[in-house]
């Protein structure tokens, strides 16, 4: 399915509110900006209402659906950014890897790689339009309907990320280790499998953006499990050349490079070294001490976190407790505010009202006394 509409050929309205685009440059803001990781999702009653029986891939495939979903946490809280709803696992799907069910939370695949001769099923050179066109479908419907609000974020998961659900099926239930063994056991087939996911990467990043996408975030969700020297080997130098392939590649086709957000999760030994991988904004989890992330990266790069998302279980009065604190912490410049990981899906509503509303609040009380 082809993305029809790009904006080659989609005048779409002007943005209304740039303040996270300003933030991930650097630029000065009159307040943070504030977005969440998971934000259309399960706690939304209006979610469930317009999901319904849907199954969880299917509903990635549904471009009008994905786009209303995408919509519905920005019609709900004053958030400052849009992130469209997909999956980080539809590139090993588009790849060749069969799905063979979808438990709602992300397929199981039937064909997990074993060995490095299940490379052979792979089909790194896949035609991108006709695999993963409805993801760019619904970034360009979502751009439309937007009409200028806020910036659409779109994403992907990064290739150890992916390769660790592509060998430890992970959606199907633990099954600790195997990757990182797989690693060590074949290093030559795990630089091809990885070689393979940067170029699908890369490819999926540049035509998210063709289709309307305002920023880029790329999830490695499993990054610390690697530790610093299996990550350094691995997968440094592959979101190194991401960053470096997607910018290059914008430019020759003259668009113009949008900011890329790095998330390493748990990744905390390598915050110097994200700060000076290409990346524009470098993503922390909630265990990360925040003074001491602002030492590693200086003023390289704009940080984005951390709040840990239990803190939305707390009383209204803690959360803006929290937030004031993690203010505090990371000041209000080079700075866009979120939660440490994912919404929780029993996460009250409510409550996320407070924790956008707050960070606006008191970073625009501590820009007007600084």
């Amino acid at each position: 399915m082809a993305a029809p509409n790009t904006p080659h050929c989609q005048n779409f309205a002007p943005l209304k509110n740039d303040l996270i685009l300003r933030a991930a440059r650097g630029e000065r803001t009159e307040r943070v900006p504030v977005w969440l990781m998971r934000q259309a999702g399960r706690y939304l009653p209006e979610y469930k209402e317009a999901k319904g029986k849907t199954k969880f891939f299917e509903t990635c495939r549904n471009p009008e659906l994905v786009s209303e979903l995408t919509l519905q946490p920005i019609q709900r809280f004053n958030l400052d950014a849009a992130i469209i709803f997909s999956d980080i696992l539809v590139i090993p799907v588009a790849m060749g890897l069969t799905v063979a069910n979808d438990p709602g939370e992300g397929p199981v695949y039937g064909n997990p790689i074993s060995s490095p001769d299940d490379l052979k099923i792979l089909n790194p050179n896949f035609d991108i339009l006709t695999e993963l066109g409805y993801v760019y479908e619904a970034i360009t419907l979502t751009r439309v309907k937007l009409e200028g609000r806020v910036p659409l974020i779109g994403f992907t998961g990064a290739p150890w990320t992916l390769m660790k659900f592509m060998i430890e099926n992970v959606s199907a239930g633990p099954n600790p280790n195997k990757a990182r063994t797989f690693l060590v056991e074949h290093p030559d087939a795990s630089h091809q499998l990885l070689g393979m996911l940067r170029d699908a990467i890369t490819r999926h990043l540049v035509y998210q953006v063709k289709a309307g996408a305002q920023l880029l975030q790329v999830f490695d969700s499993f990054a610390g499990e690697l530790g610093p020297h299996l990550f350094s080997k691995f997968e440094l130098p592959i979101l190194k050349q991401i960053a470096k392939d997607v910018k290059e590649k914008l430019l020759e086709l003259n668009l113009d490079p949008v900011p890329m957000i790095v998330f390493a999760k748990d990744a905390h030994f390598a915050i110097e070294d994200l700060s000076l991988s290409g990346y524009d904004v470098v993503g922390l989890d909630w265990c990360v001490q925040t003074l001491h992330a602002r030492k590693l990266a200086g003023n390289r790069v704009t940080l984005q976190g951390n709040l840990d998302p239990v803190m939305l279980f707390a009383s209204k009065d803690e959360i803006k407790k929290a937030v004031k604190e993690m203010l505090n912490k990371f000041g209000t410049q080079r700075y866009i505010a979120n939660l440490g990981h994912g919404v929780l899906k029993d996460t009250d509503p409510d409550h996320v009202a407070v924790f956008v509303d707050a960070v606006h609040r008191y970073s625009e009380d501590m820009n007007a006394v600084s």
